[in-house]
């Protein structure tokens, strides 16, 4: 399983992606199609046309991971083509995609966030 901790923000890339491509052409497809910085430490993934395929794609100090995840049936609930070439997920949401829920339907609750209000809670 994929561990989002050293991760600053995921990307998923709208389009389908041709899944031969490696690190290098993924790298240019990041800082060209998506307008992002593969150096930055986010993570983007990329799906395959058949939406079978799944590749992400992370730099840490030393180097790039590129990680895939295949399905042997079954599909990946990819969000719509919209606006962006790219959509920002939390990690549980893509922890959601790779178990097989479609996130894109789910309702998520109301959740205190840090630094969204300026006092804290229950004073």
């Amino acid at each position: 399983m994929l561990n989002f901790s050293g991760v600053r923000r995921i990307f998923l890339a709208r389009q389908a992606t041709d899944m031969r491509r490696g690190i290098d052409t993924l790298a240019v497809m990041v800082s060209g199609a998506l307008d992002g910085d593969p150096l930055s430490g986010d993570c983007f993934v990329f799906v395959g046309r058949d939406r079978r395929r799944l590749k992400a794609l992370v730099w840490e100090p030393g180097g790039f991971w590129l990680c895939l995840k295949r399905l042997e049936s079954g599909t990946f609930a990819w969000p719509a083509v919209g606006d962006g070439p790219s959509v920002e997920w939390s990690a549980a949401q893509v922890h959601g995609l790779l178990e097989g829920i479609d996130v894109r339907s789910a309702r998520f609750r109301k959740r205190y966030r840090r630094g969204a209000h300026s006092s804290v809670p229950g004073r």
